[in-house]
Order: C-alpha cells, then sequence, then structure tokens
C-alpha cells in the first residue's frame, strides 16, 4: 500500500503539473473541491478509530497563502502504543477513504462495472498465499475494468459521466503528502518493532504464526486489487491533464 501511494503521488505530481500549466494556478481547483475534502475525511476518520484528539480541521480551504488546500490537525500521547500504531493508518487514510469513495461511486452510478469488478477480484485473489499472481489479478482487474466501463451504452448513460468526474477528482487527490508520509513512518516503526516482538515470542513458545500471517495475505491481496481502481482513474486524470495542456499550447 505504500508503494501504491507512492505511485498515485507520482500521476497525481505530474497531473497537477499539466493542470496548472493548462490553466494557472487555478487549475488544480477543477478537482480539489470533491477530491481535497475526501482526502482530508481518510485522516479524520482514522483519527476517531485509533483515539487521537483532533484539535482542528479543515476539509477545503481555496484561498490558502501556502497553497494547502485541507488538513487535519491531530494530537496522540506518545507513550501509548495504540496511537502510535494509528499514526501508520492516519497517514495512509486517503489511499483508504478515496478506494472506497471510487468503490462506492462505481456501485451507485455504474453498477455494471461493479459487478464486473468484483467477479473479477473473487475469481482471481489467492486466499491461500501472496505471490506475482496478486500483481497480474491487479493488471487484469485493470483491464477488466476498462472494458466495462468505456462501452457504446456508458458513454450516452448521464451516470457514467457523473461517475467520471467523481472518479477523476478523488484520484487526483488521493496520493499522500509528505507530512502524511512522514507520520505513516512514525507509525510503521512501532509496528515492525511489535512485529519482532511477536515472531520472538512465537519461536519461545512455539506458537503457530502461519494462519495469522496467511490473513494478512489476504487482507493484502484484496487491498492491493481495490487500490487497482485508483491506480487506473490517476492514470486516466493523468492522460486527460496532459491532452488538455496539449491542447493549450497548440
Amino acid at each position: 500500500m505504500i508503494a501504491i501511494g507512492f505511485i498515485l503521488g507520482f500521476f497525481e505530481k505530474h497531473s497537477n503539473k499539466y493542470l496548472v500549466r493548462a490553466f494557472g494556478p487555478q487549475g488544480v481547483l477543477l478537482t480539489a473541491w470533491i477530491g481535497t475534502p475526501i482526502h482530508e475525511i481518510g485522516h479524520l476518520l482514522q483519527c476517531f478509530i485509533w483515539g487521537h484528539r483532533v484539535s482542528r480541521v479543515k476539509l477545503l480551504q481555496l484561498n490558502s497563502h501556502d497553497g494547502v488546500l485541507g488538513y487535519v490537525e491531530h494530537h496522540y500521547n506518545p507513550n501509548s502504543i495504540y496511537h502510535q500504531v494509528g499514526n501508520f493508518f492516519i497517514g495512509l487514510g486517503p489511499i483508504f477513504s478515496g478506494i472506497g469513495s471510487l468503490i462506492l461511486g462505481m456501485y451507485l452510478f455504474v453498477p455494471q462495472s461493479y459487478e464486473t469488478f468484483k467477479a473479477e477480484i473473487h475469481q482471481h485473489v489467492s486466499l491461500e498465499k501472496l505471490d506475482i499472481n496478486v500483481l497480474k489479478t491487479i493488471g487484469g482487474a485493470v483491464i477488466a475494468i476498462t472494458k466495462s466501463l468505456f462501452t457504446l451504452h456508458n458513454l450516452i448513460n448521464p451516470f457514467f459521466w457523473i461517475f467520471l468526474v467523481l472518479a477523476i477528482s478523488i484520484s487526483s487527490h488521493i496520493a499522500l503528502s509528505k507530512a502524511d508520509i512522514q507520520s505513516s513512518a512514525r507509525g510503521l516503526w512501532m509496528i515492525f518493532c511489535l512485529l519482532v516482538l511477536f515472531n520472538i515470542a512465537a519461536g519461545i513458545f512455539h506458537l503457530d504464526s502461519y494462519r495469522l500471517i496467511v490473513k494478512s495475505a489476504e487482507y493484502n491481496a484484496y487491498l492491493l486489487a481495490f487500490a487497482s481502481i485508483a491506480l487506473l482513474f490517476s492514470l486516466l486524470t493523468f492522460t486527460v491533464s496532459y491532452l488538455l495542456y496539449k491542447l493549450k499550447t497548440i
């Protein structure tokens, strides 16, 4: 998921760059009015789940002098292991809220494409192991979604175009900021320490941790498969912004 965050960040950075070149500094606002609140809601929800105290929230600010479109200020007890682990998930919150919003939008506006995607995931995601086949599943899911979305029936369906606007706006702001990555890194370090302690205890007391590892791999496989939606629309956003930039310079 961290790797997915970096890939989404690459697409977002270049998409916004081309939008700014095409429409000026206000070009980013074309997508921010939907994407930024969903990004910040992802942080906010994870703060509630992990018990962090939220002091200030700005889901969208259009006239910021430093260019920050939104933020969530939160505080935690550094002596609490639960709070420290929460930093990892709070930092990744926008990925969860972004992917969830894309799936919900697909379910509501293009249900046939949603069913195709769900069938692809259930058919190919392995529940026994996490290996190279998961990457093939992501590629297959992207191809299946693309074929089911861009059909003649959808192109004349107004709900498809509503979903497309929503999807492009969400995927344009799903990536992690530098502060998000730093927050996740603090939580990741604590998770790493806990896993080391768990493995030591499992070795001493002869505990079978294989079933837990398999279950974790299963969740990761599903998350990566769902992330294929965000990757698809981030790539689409990058392509559209680049074409708009080229049209502007003609």
